[in-house]
């Protein structure tokens, strides 16, 4: 199933595994331009409990390109800025057996 278009002025924000299991959806539409170092804490309101048990072993993309989310915080307000129509996601460690 293809993901809808984000309204302008938003990104979208994918969950997958654990991240869906969490927020019991696909997907997000949030408000852009963000700082990269604001989305967890924007995920974090909106899902309160996600950052210890999802975020904090998630890899996270920007537009298919892998980014590190705690370098970015790091940085302060001059790392990485999600645009308008930019697509993000979040990706939980995955186990097999």
């Amino acid at each position: 199933m293809a993901t809808p278009k984000a309204p302008a002025d938003h990104f979208t924000l994918l969950y997958f595994a654990a991240a869906t299991s969490f927020t019991r959806k696909q997907h997000d539409f949030l408000p852009a331009p963000m700082p990269l170092s604001q989305l967890y804490d924007t995920v974090e309101a909106k899902y309160p409990g996600i950052k210890a048990k999802v975020l904090e072993s998630s890899a996270l993309t920007v537009n298919l390109e892998y980014v590190d989310a705690e370098e970015e915080g790091a940085k302060g307000g001059q790392g990485t800025v999600i645009q308008s129509g930019d697509e993000v996601a979040i990706i939980p460690p995955v186990s097999s057996g």
